[in-house]
């Protein structure tokens, strides 16, 4: 069933993904086992969306208490970063969310969406980083996260769209009729 999919897969233009829980399996106790961590994945997704909701009045609460410090109105370039951290966790958390969500719907995990929320993640972290504070090694790291979560994106971008041209610039294959 996956050597077929990703055969499919390979012919078509889809997006690369991953079967991770397949709808049915022949033994009853991996049937019942993929019933309990969709359940599972379930719940999460709802404790997902209550961790966006308080993620949301958080960056409210950010707001409020910058703008009202004084000087009142003006916000520093720190606390900008605050404002801007606050902003990013909360967009990470939707992207994890909308990750849940294509699993819950197709069984299968989206690995170009989960690269790019990879990349959301590193990309809070530099936005908020103190270069003074950390050591050169820890620069150096992130910057292969970077570097490799990047290619990989470009990669995986790059095949879905050779796959959808290849698809585009082959004739529709004809019908029994026509070829009558």
């Amino acid at each position: 069933m996956v050597k077929d999919r990703i055969k499919n897969e390979e012919d078509s233009n889809e997006t690369i993904i991953h079967d991770q829980l397949p709808e049915h399996s022949e033994d009853v106790m991996i049937n019942f086992l993929h019933h309990v961590i969709r359940w599972t994945v379930k719940f999460l997704s709802c404790l997902m969306v209550l961790v966006i909701i308080w993620g949301a009045i958080d960056v409210v609460f950010v707001m409020y208490e910058t703008v009202i410090a004084d000087p009142i109105f003006l916000i520093g370039v720190n606390e900008m970063f605050t404002l801007f951290s606050s902003f990013m966790v909360v967009l990470i958390a939707i992207e994890i969310f909308i990750n849940i969500r294509l699993y819950l719907g197709t069984s299968v995990l989206p690995v170009q969406l989960v690269i790019a929320t990879a990349l959301m993640a590193i990309a809070r972290k530099v936005i908020v980083l103190d270069v003074e504070a950390v050591d050169a090694s820890y620069l150096a790291a992130m910057g292969l996260v970077i570097l490799a979560l990047g290619l990989t994106y470009w990669l995986l971008a790059r095949k879905t769209k050779h796959a959808s041209n290849k698809s585009a610039n082959d004739p529709a294959p004809k019908t029994q009729q026509e070829e009558k």
